[in-house]
């Protein structure tokens, strides 16, 4: 007997047939004799409705009553299901985050986990009971409903994973795996057996959208072992585990990219100590994210040109704050542009590998493909090219490191 957490996104529970398909694959597990709790997302398309009704009413909302909002979805879901599960034999309850107590922070919209008190739900195992959790939700210190931001199902998984010492936190989306690059654009991609949480986190925070990046975090620090796998195919899935687990560490284990980039190059900025502080302190402050930076100091040593990449959601905003700046920051041009992406290289081989690097760039060169900025961390190299030339960097790569199923 194993103690399992399994994890239905929105398309799995996107209307009642799929309801009762999760109920059904709920139950397998409840036949095989494993203790059981489930975490549900909303349906397919609810929280936006919902995000889209408070917008609505009032664009600058209070984020308490938002959160009262948003967080309904779940709600219908977990009742849903639990009601689904009752139908087939199953001893089923539904659970909200106020009752668990599943405890976060007062930041509505965005909380963060602080405490799980999974003593109930534990003991309501030794009766036999399910338990169908809602997502996405918990309680703050001042008695509200917060929500924990989007993707947020998935880190309240395996939070409760975690907490509850279960044996692994199953998470059930629309695909059956991770794949060594999106299977859409190289037919010949392949669904690995195993991934080390550091690389998923590195895959995660460039682009793929299997997992969200904040369980992945939590998944890593608590090491609990994640399967992500179809709720549509019976195939087996692909394993987020410790390092130690994987016997022989590819050298490559997958390509990622990224759309969602904007550059911006600001140039003959005053080459002065304070400067960096002057220009990234105020993104900061206002929650734009930077990722990739470089900077060209010119020849004289006087002025440097300093590039960095920022979501493309959010370029506006930064465009108009370094706008307001421009006297402080004392840069004398802005440029930007929206048509770029970041393609990387991920793998916890290249600790013990040269060459890596290289083969990347020939490969690149191969096709005339530009490289405009790069970044490296110990197990990734990301580059910052023009979009259109995003499948072809992605195949490229994935065929120059060999990657491609025979």
């Amino acid at each position: 007997m194993a103690r399992l957490v399994l994890k239905f996104g929105g398309t799995s529970v996107a209307d009642v047939p799929r309801i009762q398909n999760v109920a059904r694959l709920v139950k397998r597990e409840v036949d095989a004799g494993n203790e059981v709790a489930v975490v549900v997302s909303a349906m397919s398309g609810e929280t936006n409705k919902l995000v889209g009704w408070c917008r609505e009413i009032a664009i600058l909302h209070d984020a308490r009553e938002y959160d009262t909002v948003v967080a309904a979805g779940e709600q219908v879901t977990a009742g849903l299901l639990a009601l689904a599960l009752q139908e087939i034999g199953v001893n089923a309850r539904s659970w909200l985050g106020w009752q668990i107590p599943l405890a976060t922070d007062d930041t509505h919209a965005s909380a963060r986990i602080e405490h799980i008190d999974t003593r109930e739900i534990v003991a309501r195992f030794a009766q036999g009971q399910v338990a169908v959790i809602a997502g996405f939700q918990g309680l703050g210190s001042d008695r509200r409903i917060t929500t924990l931001g989007r993707g947020g199902s998935d880190t309240s998984a395996v939070a409760l994973a975690a907490a509850m010492k279960a044996e692994r936190c199953d998470i059930y989306t629309d695909v059956d795996g991770v794949y060594t690059t999106d299977p859409r654009i190289v037919d010949k991609a392949r669904k690995l057996d195993k991934i080390t949480y550091e690389e998923m986190l590195e895959m995660a925070s460039s682009g793929a959208k299997v997992l969200q990046i904040r369980s992945v975090e939590m998944a890593m620090k608590h090491r609990v072992r994640v399967q992500v796998l179809s709720s549509f195919t019976a195939a087996p899935g692909t394993l987020v585990v410790d390092e130690d687990e994987i016997v022989e560490q590819e050298l490559v284990s997958g390509i990622a990219y990224s759309r969602d980039e904007a550059k911006i190059t600001l140039v003959k900025v005053a080459d002065r100590p304070g400067v960096a502080a002057g220009l990234f302190g105020p993104l900061a402050d206002a929650n734009i994210n930077v990722d990739m930076i470089v900077q060209n100091v010119s020849e004289d040593g006087s002025s440097t040109d300093i590039t960095f990449t920022v979501a493309r959601a959010d370029l506006e905003r930064a465009q108009k704050l370094l706008e307001d700046k421009r006297d402080a920051i004392a840069y004398r041009e802005m440029r930007f542009d929206p048509k770029v992406a970041k393609i990387s290289v991920i793998g916890v081989g290249m600790r013990s590998h040269a060459g890596v690097a290289a083969r990347m760039f020939q490969a690149l060169s191969e096709k005339g493909i530009n490289i405009q900025v790069i970044s490296t961390s110990e197990i990734k190299i990301s580059v910052l090219i023009a979009a259109d030339y995003t499948e072809l960097a992605v195949r490229a790569l994935h065929t120059a490191y060999g990657l491609d199923a025979a």
